[in-house]
């Protein structure tokens, strides 16, 4: 009976279809009801895509027995990347928590602000932000830490509370999405199928220029105002953060970096006494108990990408896609677009890379586009939507805490909007093609699986 299986062909996109209907649907009904930025915590994720499951349950037909669909859900979940990907998310949530609780970010942030000159405060804020994003590997950890300080030297000083935010808001989305311990990145690189230090480089040059083009113009519309307070920081606890950065870009595996990431944050803690073993043992759980929503839905969601594979969605969409996209710029635009289309109705950059890096695989297969340029592209457009929708938890944020319009936010976040400039050009014009592209070297086997080029 098995062999006679009915294909659903856009139809097996139901349970997907009704997650976004539940989410985005009740997120815009609350926001019409004036819950503000609290519409889109009324219906969470996760109960969303528990809704999902259960559609996907109720789909397969008679040929398709209840035990075979929920067999397919768990297979999809189980499939090794997504395995690799949570332990990673974890492990990252553990070094985030161990070097935050010895202090690690207070003394990054006075740091980066007891080196500022004073004609250049709205830069050295992009800077501050940048940095700590990177190395926290979290936009919204970076705007919780930073965007307090930034609010109040505004004040203080009497400068636009807009550009201010924004410039944290900017740094933000910047490290995050270069950081080797964000979300963004673990599910781009295993999304796409290549190491997260070729991706940080394909990334690092688009994100540079954009940086460069960002401190320019927030330097113009800046003010001499001077920075007042105590800055206080001890220079070793800033060592964990460097630690991953510095041996990030060696290659080195990323379990190991993470793990012995926690073990230098910890032995920093345990020296400065400003971390004991019950501190540190907390640090971790804390930390990781931060991953556990993402985790979830990262779960939840392969599984119901694999009912959708099972019941011909995929195929039907893949087909759809390579029958439109006839180049290599046509299927980096349409990784763009989807991708952005995702976050755009999600409001979460990790969720929506996601949810189209597997959709993208095959046409990006065809038309030989390298691993770590998918990944590029998927975080890149990711990132850019994330900073400039008014339901975005990071202009949500940056709302909570100045009190201002989103829409004045957004036209102050420079940043995101010279990243998109320079991703369209390097697609536009070919910019991003790679060494092996160039050659004509082939990427990925008949099964549309990445070939080592190493």
């Amino acid at each position: 009976m098995e062999n006679k299986k009915k294909y659903y062909g856009w139809k097996g996109f139901f349970p997907l279809l009704t997650f976004l209907a539940i989410y985005l649907g009740g997120g815009l009904i609350f926001t019409a009801l004036g819950y503000g930025g609290d519409s889109f915590k009324q219906i969470p994720r996760v109960t969303a895509l528990v809704a999902a499951l259960l559609v996907c349950l109720a789909m397969g037909g008679k040929e398709r027995s209840m035990e075979f669909r929920m067999d397919t859900f768990c297979k999809g979940m189980a499939n090794e990347g997504t395995m690799i990907m949570l332990v990673v998310f974890l492990l990252a949530g553990a070094f985030s928590g161990v070097a935050k609780a010895m202090g690690g970010v207070e003394a990054t942030a006075n740091l980066g602000l007891s080196l500022v000159p004073a004609q250049f405060l709205f830069p050295g804020i992009f800077l501050i932000s940048a940095f700590i994003a990177t190395a926290m590997g979290t936009s919204m950890g970076t705007i919780s830490a930073i965007g307090p300080i930034a609010v109040a030297v505004a004040e203080g000083a009497d400068l636009n509370m807009a550009i201010a935010i924004a410039a944290v808001l900017g740094g933000a989305m910047f490290g995050d999405n270069l950081s080797m311990i964000s979300d963004t990145t673990i599910a781009a690189t295993r999304g796409a199928g290549c190491e997260m230090r070729d991706k940080f480089k394909m990334n690092g040059v688009m994100a540079a220029v954009a940086a460069i083009a960002t401190i320019i113009v927030l330097a113009i519309v800046g003010s001499g105002a001077e920075l007042t307070g105590d800055f206080h920081y001890d220079i070793i606890k800033v060592v964990p953060y460097l630690f991953v950065l510095v041996f990030a870009l060696t290659g080195c595996n990323v379990f190991i970096l993470l793990l012995a990431g926690i073990v230098v944050a910890a032995v920093v803690g345990f020296a400065t006494g400003s971390l004991d073993a019950i501190g540190f043992a907390q640090a971790v759980s804390s930390g990781m108990s931060g991953m556990y929503e993402i985790c979830i839905i990262a779960l939840l969601l392969r599984g119901i990408s694999g009912v959708a594979e099972e019941l011909g969605a995929i195929d039907w969409l893949v087909k759809k896609m390579t029958s439109q996209v006839k180049t290599r710029k046509g299927a980096e635009y349409m990784t763009a677009g989807m991708v952005s289309v995702f976050d755009a109705a999600l409001a979460n950059n990790t969720i929506a890379i996601l949810m189209a890096a597997p959709l993208t695989r095959e046409m990006v297969a065809k038309h030989n586009v390298a691993p770590k340029r998918v990944a590029s592209l998927l975080d890149i457009f990711s990132c850019i939507v994330q900073g400039i929708i008014p339901h975005g938890g990071q202009v949500l944020l940056c709302i909570t805490l100045t009190g201002l319009s989103p829409f004045s936010i957004i036209a102050a976040n420079y940043y995101v909007f010279f990243l998109a400039i320079v991703s369209i050009c390097t697609i536009q014009f070919g910019l991003g093609r790679t060494k092996e592209e160039k050659a004509g070297i082939a990427m990925y086997d008949e099964n549309n699986e990445v070939i080592s080029l190493k």
